[in-house]
C-alpha cells in the first residue's frame, strides 16, 4: 500500500507539471483551433531562461527562496516575451490561411526553437543549478516527498488558481471566452481579437516556463531537445481531458502524470513514453471529444 501512495505522490507530481504545459496547448487551441507545437519547445527555453537567470544571479552558489523566486520570474517573463514574438511574427501572418498553412507554421517554429537551442546554448546537456537544496519530507504510512516535489505541487496549484481567476473573474478573461466561442461576434462587441490572442500566447508560455523550470528542479539535465517529448505528452494530456477545455488539461495531466508513473513502478520503465500514446488511442476511440470536451459540429 505504501509503494502504491509513493507512485501515486510522484504521479501527481508529475501530472501537475504536464497540466501546466497542456493548459498552454488548450488555451490557443479554444482561441484559434490551432495546435501550437511549438509550446513544448517554449518548455525548453523555460528551462534554459531559468539556468542562465541562476547564473546570472548566483541562485546556485547561494540558494535562497528569494533568488528562486527572482529566477522564476525571469523564467516566466523571458518566455512570456518569446511567445509574444512567436505569435507576432509566426502566427499572425498566417490566421487567415488554411488550419493546414497554420499546422505547418507551427512545426517550422518547432524545429527553428530546437535546432535555434543547439546553435544557442550548444548541443551538449547541461546540468541545472540547486536553486532550492533537497530534502525528504515523510507522510507517514511509508511515504515520502521531497521539498522539491512540494514546490512543484504549491506553484503548479497557485498558477492554475491565478488561471482560473483571470479567466473566470476578469474583462481580459471573459474577452478570451467571448473570442472562443467566434472572432467575429468578439469583435463587433468591442473586443480587441488580436490583443486577446496575443495575451493567451503570453499566457500559456508563461505557464509553459513554469514548467520547464519546476522540472529543471527535480531533473536538472537540461537540452535543447528536453521540450520534444513532454510536449507530446501534454498535447495528450490536453485531448484526453478535451482540448479546448481547461478544466479538462488539468484533468487530462494528472491522468498522464499518474499513469505514466504507475505503468513505470508496476510494469516497466520500457513503456514510459508509450502509455502516452496508447492513451491518446483508447480516447480518440472511445471518447473522441475527451473526458470532459462537448462534441461541436462543423459548419461546412
Amino acid at each position: 500500500m505504501s509503494e502504491f501512495l509513493q507512485q501515486l505522490v510522484n504521479g501527481i507530481t508529475w501530472g501537475s507539471v504536464y497540466a501546466l504545459i497542456a493548459l498552454g496547448y488548450t488555451m490557443v487551441y479554444g482561441i484559434l483551433r490551432l495546435i501550437n507545437f511549438a509550446h513544448g519547445d517554449i518548455y525548453m527555453l523555460g528551462a534554459f531562461a531559468a539556468f542562465y537567470a541562476s547564473r546570472w544571479i548566483g541562485a546556485g552558489t547561494d540558494p535562497n527562496p528569494a533568488k528562486a523566486l527572482l529566477v522564476f520570474v525571469i523564467a516566466m517573463a523571458a518566455c512570456g516575451a518569446a511567445g509574444f514574438l512567436i505569435e507576432r511574427f509566426a502566427y499572425k501572418p498566417v490566421r487567415k490561411s488554411s488550419r493546414l498553412s497554420a499546422l505547418i507554421t507551427a512545426i517550422g517554429v518547432s524545429l527553428l526553437l530546437e535546432n535555434g537551442g543547439v546553435l544557442v546554448f550548444g548541443a551538449a546537456p547541461r546540468f541545472f543549478p540547486q536553486i532550492v537544496t533537497p530534502h525528504n519530507i515523510s507522510l507517514g504510512m511509508g511515504v515520502n516527498i521531497t521539498n522539491q516535489q512540494l514546490i512543484i505541487l504549491a506553484v503548479s496549484v497557485l498558477l492554475m488558481a491565478a488561471l482560473r481567476f483571470i479567466v473566470i473573474n476578469t474583462r481580459v478573461g471573459k474577452a478570451m471566452r467571448a473570442v472562443s466561442y467566434n472572432h467575429t461576434a468578439a469583435a463587433l462587441m468591442g473586443i480587441s481579437v488580436d490583443r486577446i490572442i496575443t495575451f493567451t500566447f503570453v499566457l500559456g508560455s508563461m505557464l509553459a516556463a513554469a514548467a520547464g523550470m519546476l522540472v529543471a528542479l527535480q531533473n536538472p539535465r537540461i537540452e535543447p531537445y528536453m521540450g520534444i517529448m513532454p510536449g507530446l505528452k501534454a498535447f495528450v494530456a490536453a485531448v484526453l481531458g478535451g482540448i479546448g477545455n481547461i478544466p479538462g488539461a488539468v484533468l487530462g495531466g494528472l491522468v498522464m502524470g499518474i499513469a505514466e508513473v504507475m505503468v513505470v513502478g508496476y510494469v516497466s520503465p520500457t513503456y514510459r513514453d508509450a502509455i502516452a500514446f496508447v492513451l491518446l488511442i483508447i480516447i480518440l476511440l472511445v471518447r473522441p471529444a475527451g473526458l470532459l470536451g462537448k462534441h461541436v459540429a462543423e459548419k461546412v
